[in-house]
């Protein structure tokens, strides 16, 4: 499944909840996806200024949705370390790395690929 977006967040929302729950997660951790993808997008509107593309696919251990937009991140460890109660942002990210399996960043002058795995099975 694919989906390029510019503003709805809430088309994302609810196509990761529909794939999310149609390939077996339960509904807690569907929710936690959701959370999770929904961050990345609108950290994708905020700060890359450009339209998002969200792709999702799965196989019998895994679903993944990878969000790829013209960003880019310089903080190689960014959202890996916890951010002060205190800090203006950075929660958002470190939130994603919490609740998702697996984080994969990767960004370049091209543009920025997240990827958010989570597995089919118990966590």
């Amino acid at each position: 499944m694919s989906l390029t977006f510019t503003t709805d967040l809430a088309a994302v929302r609810t196509l990761v909840h529909r794939c999310a729950r149609e390939v077996g997660l339960p509904e807690a951790r569907a929710i936690d996806l959701v959370l999770a993808v929904s961050e990345i997008a609108a950290n994708t509107l905020l700060h890359a200024k450009s339209a998002g593309m969200l792709d999702i696919w799965h196989d019998e251990k895994e679903i993944v949705c990878q969000v790829q937009d013209k960003g880019v991140i310089t903080d190689q460890l960014a959202g890996r370390r916890r951010p002060s109660i205190d800090a203006m942002s950075g929660h958002g990210l470190w939130l994603v790395h919490e609740v998702c399996d697996q984080v994969e960043i990767r960004s370049d002058e091209n543009g920025t690929t997240v990827r958010l795995h989570m597995f089919l099975g118990a966590p």
